[in-house]
């Protein structure tokens, strides 16, 4: 069976990685079939020849959980997209004012509803005079 798997490379304790299409029975670290780009955990630098990772798929090798993962993370050009979540913490009145900043456009969305179905109550009643 042929997979698509990382072989590490690096020194100790600073590990890169290499995404290599490899036999399943060779060693991690045995020569591949073909390499499809690199990648290192720490910088979260990443290059891979995604088409040609694809076409492996199609040919029926199977990537390992990090390389699926990779793979479903990274744009056309192989780079890795993180889609990082920036929390910002609000004070006490901040969230009040927000809060009712919003409670405020719900008011007005409720009362710009009302108004068009008022509207359109009176139009009914003068189309059936």
């Amino acid at each position: 069976m042929v997979k698509i798997r990382l072989k590490r490379l690096g020194y100790k304790k600073n590990p890169t990685y290499r995404i290599v299409v490899i036999d399943g029975r060779c060693k991690r670290e045995g020569a591949p079939i073909e390499e499809l780009g690199h990648y290192n955990p720490k910088t979260k630098e990443m290059k891979l020849n995604l088409a040609s990772a694809q076409e492996w798929v199609k040919k029926g090798a199977q990537p390992t959980a990090t390389v699926t993962y990779l793979m479903k993370n990274c744009d056309e050009e192989g780079k890795l997209i993180y889609n990082k979540k920036e929390t910002v913490k609000l004070s006490k009145k901040a969230q009040a004012k927000l809060e009712a900043q919003k409670e405020a456009e719900a008011q007005a969305a409720a009362a710009q509803e009302a108004a068009a179905a008022d509207e359109a109550q009176v139009e009914a009643g003068e189309a059936r005079e």
